[in-house]
C-alpha cells in the first residue's frame, strides 16, 4: 500500500508542495519539510479518534460526503487564483476536529523543527487538511472500506512505519497530549525512514530534510 509521503514524493505531491507554497507564500523546502512532518501526524490523531465508534462513524461519514476524493483531481484549478475561503475554512474545521486542544503543540512542535512560525505552520496544515481528508476518501473507495476497524487499518497503512506503528502512534499520541520540544518527531521521521526503505528517491528526501 503507497503511504502518504509516496504521495509527496509524486509529481501529485510536488504540486501539493508547490501550490500550498504559494498560497502560504513560504519557501518551498520548508513546506515540504512542514508536510511531511505533519501530515503523517495528522493521520496518526485521525486514526486515535477513529478508534471509538463514534469517532470512526464521524470519519467514514466525511469521507463518504465531500471528502471523497475529488480534490485531488484538478490539483490546478484548487491552486490556481489562490484556494478558496471556503476550502480554508473547512481545513480549519478539520485541523479543530482532528487536534482538538492539541492544535498548538503540534504547530509548536513542528515550528521548532521547521524553522518556520507556528502561524505559517498552520496555515500550511489548514490548506493541506482538504487534500489529506480527500487522499483519504479516494484511498478508502479503492479498498471498499466501511467499517471501523477497516478506517483504522487504512489509516496505519498510509502512516508507514512498517513494523514500528504501534510506538510511532504511541509516540504521536505522547506529542498531542502534551508539550513537546519537537523530539517527538525525530523519532517518528525515524520510523518512516525505516518504514520506506524501498523508496530510495524518498528516503534521500526525507534524509536531508530531517538531517539523517
Amino acid at each position: 500500500m503507497s503511504g502518504i509521503l509516496d504521495l509527496l514524493n509524486s509529481e501529485a505531491g510536488r504540486q501539493i508542495i508547490s501550490g500550498v507554497s504559494s498560497e502560504t507564500n513560504q519557501p518551498v523546502d520548508k513546506t515540504a519539510s512542514v508536510l511531511q512532518m505533519g501530515l503523517p501526524i495528522l493521520m496518526g490523531a485521525m486514526k486515535r479518534n477513529a478508534s471509538t465508534p463514534e469517532g470512526a462513524a464521524g470519519l467514514l461519514g466525511a469521507l463518504n460526503g465531500k471528502h471523497d476524493g475529488s480534490i485531488l483531481d484538478n490539483l490546478g484549478g484548487l491552486f490556481g487564483g489562490g484556494v478558496d475561503q471556503a476550502v480554508k475554512d473547512d481545513g480549519m474545521g478539520i485541523l479543530g476536529h482532528v487536534l482538538g486542544g492539541s492544535q498548538n503543540n503540534v504547530a509548536n512542535a513542528l515550528s521548532n523543527k521547521s524553522g518556520m512560525d507556528s502561524g505559517a505552520v498552520m496555515n500550511i496544515l489548514k490548506v493541506a487538511a482538504p487534500i489529506l481528508l480527500g487522499y483519504l476518501g479516494k484511498q478508502q473507495r479503492q479498498q471498499n472500506v466501511n467499517s471501523q476497524a477497516g478506517i483504522g487499518d487504512l489509516l496505519g497503512g498510509l502512516m508507514g512505519g512498517g513494523r514500528n506503528q504501534p510506538k510511532q502512534q504511541s509516540l504521536i499520541e505522547s506529542l498531542l497530549d502534551g508539550d513537546n520540544d519537537g523530539s517527538v518527531i525525530d523519532d517518528v521521521a525515524g520510523m518512516l525512514l525505516s518504514g520506506n526503505k524501498k523508496s530510495g528517491g524518498l528516503g534521500g528526501l526525507l534524509g536531508g530534510l530531517f538531517g539523517r
